[in-house]
Parts: structure tokens; C-alpha cells; sequence
């Protein structure tokens, strides 16, 4: 009996034992399962890490989609801004002009004399000048002079009192008075008033600046108010000249108006500018 009881308390010791141990066991199964379920963590952030560089190429995809679309936008505004401006430099062309001797020769601001340009046949006409000793401004070519000379005749009959002003001016004395015009009243002012040399229809020696006594023999558009002024603007076609810059006309001209400005271009030509009330370019067709 002492036998029997011995064997069964060696068999409830070993009975412990193997329970002991299984619980052992399944409590070290889960640390792997924890360990499978932490390392989903680096994986996770692997994954949003490939994500995040997705979605930074996707951004910068789309930054490069958005700057190459800017860059074609901006190709194509400047296309159209090009397309939109006018040919450079075609505006600003001085052309010489091929006949310098012509009486219906056209110099402007667009169309010079040659440089070395002077009339070979220059005369002081017999009219009245506010000074007496000879000055290269006093010339005009032969026959503008002779019909200066009708038309201070013709004025004298009808009680207007002229003075011959400006006439024929060098390449050389142009230059110095634009010059100087500019010193004194700026760039743009002279621009309007006072040609650049080589563009003044002065060098041409078919243009005359007329005043009178009562102007105070000066050149102002005030002229116009007076009777001589008057008188000029109604009657100079008669003779073969025009009021070369007329009021309105700058645009055209490209001077502003100049009342005193005398132009000879022969009576045919001066009747129908005056008649359809245009200016030299415009009846030539030379628009600017």
C-alpha cells in the first residue's frame, strides 16, 4: 500500500510538471505573433514611405506638367506679342531722296537731302528783310525767289505789309540751330519745332519763313491772327506756295503748325493742295 501511494505521488509530480511546461509553450508563441505585428510597423512606413515618394513624383509631375504649360503659355503670349508689334526699325527709316533738285521734292522726318546737298542756283530775292547785311538765309532758288517776289508785290496791292524772314539754310547752320533748340527747350520740344539736319525743308532752298511788323517780326502761330497771316493763308497758292505745316496736320507733317512756313511747289500743284486742303505728303501719297 505504501508502494501504491508513493507511485501515485510521483505521477501527480510528473502530471505538473508537463502541465507546466505547455503553459510555457503557448506563453512564448505570442511573442512572435507580437513581434510579426511590430514589424508591420517598418513595413507600414516602407509602403507610405513608397506612397509619399509617389506622391512627391506625382507632385513634381505635376509642378513639371504645370511649369511646362506655364513655359508653353508664355511661349505662346510672347508669339502673340511679337506677332502684335510692328516690324522694329520700320517706322524709323530715313530714306535719301533720289531728286533733291525737284520743285515738289518732299523732305521730312522720314525723308532727307543728301548731306552734301545745296541748290546751284541760290539768289537773294528783292523783298523786304528785317536786316541788311547779306546772310545765307536770305537765298532761295531762282524761280521760288521770282515768285516770292509776286507775291510781296501782290500783298503790298491788297495793303498787307510782308517781311521775308528764313530762307535757304545748310546742312551745316541746321544742325547748329536744332542743336541749340534742344539745349534750350529739350528734345521733344525741338522735335516739333526745329528740323534735324539733313531733314529741314530749308536745305531745299525752296521755303520761306514771312512775318511782318505787326507780328513784331517774330515766328509764332499767333501769326495767323493778324492780317499778313490771314492774307498769306488765302492767297499763297496764287503764287505757288503753300502753308507747308498746316493747323491739325502734325500728325501727318510731324511739326506742329506753323503759320509763317512758306513752301514753293509751282501754282498747279499749290491750287489743288490748297483746293482739297492737304498737306505735300498727303497729295503725294506719303503717308509716315
Amino acid at each position: 500500500m505504501k508502494r501504491f501511494y508513493s507511485l501515485m505521488f510521483v505521477s501527480l509530480l510528473l502530471l505538473a510538471a508537463g502541465c507546466s511546461g505547455l503553459s510555457n509553450e503557448t506563453g512564448n508563441e505570442s511573442t512572435p505573433a507580437d513581434n510579426d505585428s511590430q514589424q508591420e510597423s517598418p513595413e507600414k512606413h516602407e509602403q507610405e514611405g513608397e506612397s509619399n515618394e509617389a506622391g512627391e513624383k506625382g507632385k513634381k509631375k505635376q509642378n513639371e506638367s504645370k511649369g511646362s504649360n506655364n513655359k508653353k503659355d508664355d511661349n505662346d503670349n510672347k508669339e502673340k506679342d511679337t506677332a502684335d508689334k510692328p516690324a522694329s526699325g520700320k517706322g524709323d527709316e530715313v530714306v535719301t531722296v533720289d531728286e533733291p533738285h525737284a520743285l515738289t521734292v518732299v523732305v521730312n522726318k522720314s525723308r532727307k537731302l543728301p548731306e552734301d546737298f545745296e541748290p546751284n542756283d541760290l539768289v537773294v530775292p528783292d523783298v523786304p528783310f528785317p536786316f541788311d547785311e547779306f546772310h545765307e538765309k536770305k537765298q532761295m532758288r531762282l524761280e521760288a525767289a521770282e515768285a516770292l517776289e509776286e507775291l510781296f508785290k501782290g500783298a503790298k496791292q491788297d495793303g498787307v505789309e510782308l517781311v521775308a524772314a528764313s530762307g535757304y539754310r545748310s546742312y551745316e547752320r541746321q544742325k547748329l540751330i536744332y542743336e541749340d533748340n534742344v539745349k534750350k527747350n529739350g528734345e521733344e520740344h525741338a522735335n516739333q519745332f526745329s528740323a534735324k539736319p539733313g531733314t529741314s525743308e530749308h536745305q531745299t532752298g525752296l521755303a520761306m519763313d514771312v512775318t511782318s511788323a505787326a507780328a513784331a517780326f517774330k515766328l509764332d502761330q499767333d501769326f495767323i491772327e493778324t492780317k499778313e497771316g490771314q492774307w498769306l493763308a488765302d492767297h499763297g497758292h496764287e503764287y505757288g506756295f503753300i502753308i507747308r505745316y498746316p493747323e491739325g496736320k502734325s500728325d501727318i507733317t510731324g511739326y506742329a503748325y506753323e503759320p509763317w512756313h512758306l513752301r514753293y511747289v509751282g501754282k498747279e500743284p499749290a491750287a489743288e493742295i490748297h483746293q482739297q486742303e492737304e498737306t505735300l505728303e498727303e497729295f503725294f501719297g506719303l503717308y509716315p
